[in-house]
């Protein structure tokens, strides 16, 4: 127990460590305990925006789903560029090039800037027209579209807080991307109520007030990261914010395939709660709740694939084909401990889980449907997260893109279409789409993996 409290310290701490000799389950635990935390700080605000928003109306909680499905898209360019900083960082670190390491993290400033400041302008500009496209009624619209607005002109913020946690995992300091998320998620709680319904000085706000507050701490967190890199006396830091040809390239390669990933599943998204905005706001508002709380236990699990990334990366900068690939299957193992406990949690807890959120009957009705429907797939989610973001992390990250096309588009969304529609199964056929389509990713990827061609994979 001592030795597993000590080790636990370190995680936490980041107390310096080589992840290509030594102990694999060790190196696991290292990475995976910061990680898992980060991803729990990061899902912490979807969970306790919608908490707080639930407690004001069916529409406000309606406008959040609709405004987070649209978000995906500015998240897959964010973890796209994720993907290309823990590829690049992590190589470098394996190959003992901390120059190059440093000249990475500034191109992956640049880049998220580059990005992210052209969308959040055109989003932000047309968020009540883009919350028209999504089926939002004219209540939902009044309610929720300077919330819409605001969240689309932060951004930039947004991809930043991804791209450098990226980037941070990569070099192994997965330890303060967690603490970054700590100091983000910390002010966002303590002020998203206030924001909301108002304090003292400070007037409700509604639903806006989230917006405000989410932005605050995911800025805070920010500003957190980039102090780390530009404080001298680390190894690892920014050199120049400039853009340097081979690097900017190289990062884009894999960036672009990351984005193309996340790009294809939240276009799956998107048209999910598309065809559940046919069936009224309670059922939007159901399956929003829901999808939170399957966001806070995924993105844990989200954790350990991301230790699987950073041991890959820097296993294969070192040479180390062999000792990355037993990592993969270690940590899936892991993983997969992990998510089957928590799916039968998910199962047998759904209803007090949901009547945590909301009471209204209607959605109710339709989250606990969601969330014991989606939570059947969780055993092969855990492979499929692992194996997916390993060929990420050894900067192969354009076969998962044809892996989501095919089990997303040509197989979720007929299907959901298909099942919810044309045989007129309601919700129910759009829920059982999504763990049909993740299991069959995971069988997918895992028989790609096993032929070992990303072993190669030059970056």
């Amino acid at each position: 127990m001592r030795k597993l409290l000590i080790l636990f310290w370190q995680a936490l701490t980041g107390t310096e460590q080589n992840y290509t000799s030594g102990s694999i389950n060790k190196a696991i635990f290292l990475l995976s305990v910061p990680m898992i935390l980060e991803m729990i700080m990061e899902s912490l605000f979807a969970v306790v925006d919608i908490y707080f928003v639930s407690k004001i109306s069916v529409d406000a909680v309606a406008a959040v789903g609709l405004t987070e499905s649209v978000l995906t898209l500015i998240y897959s360019v964010a973890i796209g560029i994720s993907v290309g900083a823990t590829a690049m960082v992590s190589r470098r670190v394996g190959e003992g090039n901390k120059a190059g390491a440093s000249l990475a993290i500034g191109q992956v400033i640049f880049l998220s800037l580059a990005m992210s400041v052209i969308i959040g302008l055109v989003t932000g500009f047309f968020a009540t027209e883009i919350l028209q496209l999504m089926g939002a009624g004219s209540k939902v619209i009044q309610t929720g579209a300077s919330y819409t607005q605001i969240l689309f002109y932060s951004t930039p913020v947004i991809v930043l807080l991804y791209s450098l946690s990226g980037a941070l995992r990569g070099a192994g300091k997965a330890a303060i991307a967690m603490q970054s998320l700590w100091v983000a998620n910390g002010i966002n709680i303590l002020l998203v109520p206030i924001f909301i319904f108002g304090w003292g000085p400070v007037p409700a706000m509604g639903v806006t007030g989230a917006a405000i507050a989410t932005t605050i701490g995911r800025t805070t967190g920010v500003v957190y990261q980039l102090y780390f890199l530009m404080r001298s006396h680390y190894a690892l830091r920014i050199q120049s914010l400039l853009p340097h040809k081979e690097t900017l390239t190289a990062l884009l390669s894999i960036a672009s395939g990351g984005m193309g990933q996340f790009l294809i599943s939240s276009a799956s998204w998107i048209f999910l709660i598309r065809i559940l905005a046919e069936f009224g706001s309670d059922v939007v508002a159901g399956y929003t709740i829901a999808i939170r709380i399957v966001v806070f236990t995924i993105l844990p699990a989200s954790g350990l694939a991301n230790a699987a990334a950073t041991l890959v990366g820097q296993n294969l900068g070192a040479l180390q084909a062999a000792r990355a690939e037993i990592s993969v299957w270690r940590t899936s193992k892991f993983n997969f401990i992990l998510l089957l406990v928590l799916g039968l949690i998910l199962f047998t807890q759904a209803e007090p889980l949901i009547r945590f959120f909301t009471q209204e009957p209607k959605v109710v009705q339709t989250g606990v449907l969601a969330l014991k429907i989606i939570s059947l797939g969780y055993p092969f989610y855990a492979y499929g997260m692992v194996v997916i973001q390993s060929l990420n992390g050894a900067g192969d990250s354009k076969t998962p893109i044809l892996i989501n096309l095919l089990c997303f588009w040509m197989i979720e969304i007929p299907l959901a279409y298909g099942l919810a529609i044309l045989l007129n199964r309601g919700e129910m056929g759009v829920f059982a789409s999504i763990p049909i389509a993740e299991s069959l990713m995971a069988f997918i990827a895992i028989m790609y993996f096993r032929r070992g061609k990303w072993k190669t994979v030059k970056v």
